[in-house]
């Protein structure tokens, strides 16, 4: 099981540590990271991963593309066609294509949602429309072989899913106690149906300072130039 998970500076860095840290217990997989350069990548909690692999010298057909989302950081780097091209490049060949949070936003971005029902982090959900996707408020969406979490605490549950689909149910059940997941949120407030006004007002200023649908815009824009050319 090869996982090639794609890097980006300044993503959130639990958007990547949840996954990987259920898919270590995937009988023989072997993670890829991935980014322009080898070498450290500075996530949004200044935590840094290490790059392993080029875009360029990343598996060319990987069992599961991994894409972390993040606020400001991953909607810059919507606007790296570099990037983009990579994601797109590496889903086409995938078995699975995957994110968390707005990791998905990369992943429309790049052209390989189109039609697929898609989570995402609740602020900029509808956004995924804008390329063709059908933006979905479950916590975890599989559709056919797209697999996406909703905002960052969600990657726990969706890599536990993706760990049963793999290997079994027996096989998520087991990892789920290993790592000990019973989670018990202290406010529950954690979706914005369950939150009060006040604090759902309060969020979504902050999400505003941090996601911008005029970048989706432009992301959508370039895509379909893209399928336009191709056509």
């Amino acid at each position: 099981m090869k996982i090639a998970c794609v890097l980006h500076p300044g993503f959130t860095s639990l958007d990547m540590i949840a996954p990987i840290t259920v898919w270590q217990f995937v009988p023989g997989v072997q993670f890829e990271f991935i980014a322009a350069q080898k070498g450290p990548i500075v996530t949004d909690t200044g935590l840094e991963f290490i790059a392993t692999h080029r875009y360029q010298d990343a598996s060319p057909a990987p069992d599961v593309l991994f894409v972390p989302g993040g606020g400001k950081p991953t909607f810059d780097a919507m606007e790296d066609p570099v990037l983009v091209d990579a994601i797109a490049r590496l889903g086409a060949q995938a078995q699975w294509v995957t994110s968390v949070c707005t990791g998905s936003l990369l992943v429309g971005a790049a052209g390989l949602l189109k039609g697929y029902r898609s989570s995402c982090h609740w602020y900029p959900r509808e956004w995924l429309s804008k390329y063709g996707a059908i933006p979905d408020d479950a916590r975890v969406v599989i559709d056919r072989n797209r697999a996406s979490g909703g905002g960052v605490t969600a990657g726990m549950d969706f890599a536990l899913r993706l760990a049963a689909e793999w290997g079994g149910e027996s096989a998520g059940r087991l990892i789920e106690l290993i790592v000990e997941y019973a989670p018990q949120p202290p406010f529950g407030t954690g979706r914005p149906e369950l939150a009060d006004e006040a604090t759902l007002v309060t969020a979504r200023q902050i999400s505003s300072t941090m996601m911008s649908e005029a970048v989706v815009d432009r992301a959508a824009a370039r895509l379909n130039d893209r399928r336009l050319a191709e056509a």
